[in-house]
């Protein structure tokens, strides 16, 4: 009696085994096919081709092909903000520049690292949207968004307003984005056409990174000189 239930244990481990692996090989076949083609250029049985997968797998392990597609760039994000932490390693004591350069860092980390399927998910979402990661990508980064404002608020003094934050927040993003997001999209299109020299990423991503803290630390510097020099009252905060 007690083989027999030996040997059925087994064969569900077995089972079991099978099937968490089925998952994952589905997950990450959908990762770099929805990063490749979007979403509606993917079709289930490509996924289930690739992953070596019966048609069936995708209805089993996720529900349905939306459903896919959510779960795909969540597990993406999930494995960049995994492998460069939000905080970029700094400790919450540190000065808040340091923290700030610890920030800029691993954001753009996460952009420059061509193994992340997520920003290319994004792109294609962006060039033919269905809606299906709006709710997800809210779930992920609102809080990111949040914590940078906290920090810039800090910088920027108590009599700062919403908007001064968040324009801030916003040029120090698009220094983040904007170079490594075409170095990025010329990487993957690198067969079709050679870069022109001035399209060229010459530095590195610490020394972009350098670079971007300096230039936002004057700025920051520069307006929160000015901010100071007030004597209203700061107009609403971030995260309220």
């Amino acid at each position: 009696m007690l083989i027999r239930y030996l040997e059925i244990h087994h064969f569900m481990n077995r089972v079991e085994d099978r099937a968490t692996r089925t998952k994952r090989v589905l997950l990450e076949q959908a990762c770099r096919i929805f990063a490749e083609k979007g979403f509606h250029e993917t079709t289930v049985a490509e996924i289930c081709s690739e992953a070596e997968a019966n048609i069936a797998a995708v209805n089993y392990h996720f529900g349905s092909k939306k459903a896919l597609y959510v779960e795909a760039w969540r597990s993406s994000m999930e494995q960049s903000l995994a492998k460069y932490p939000p905080d970029g390693g700094i400790s919450p004591g540190a000065p808040p520049e340091q923290r700030l350069r610890g920030r800029i860092t691993s954001l753009m980390q996460r952009v420059a690292d061509m193994e992340t399927h997520a920003f290319d998910i994004v792109h294609k979402e962006m060039a033919s949207p269905t809606g299906l990661l709006t709710n997800v990508m809210q779930e992920l980064l609102e809080p990111l968004r949040i914590e940078f404002r906290v920090l810039i608020a800090e910088l920027l003094g108590k009599k700062a307003t919403a908007q001064e934050i968040e324009l801030c927040h916003m040029s120090i993003r698009s220094q983040c984005f904007g170079p490594l997001l075409r170095e990025r999209r010329r990487k993957k299109a690198g067969h079709l056409r050679p870069a022109r020299k001035c399209e060229r990423l010459a530095a590195g991503v610490d020394v972009l990174a350098e670079h971007v803290t300096c230039f936002s630390l004057a700025g920051i510097g520069e307006m929160a000189r000015t901010i100071a020099k007030r004597k209203r009252q700061p107009i609403g905060r971030p995260g309220k």
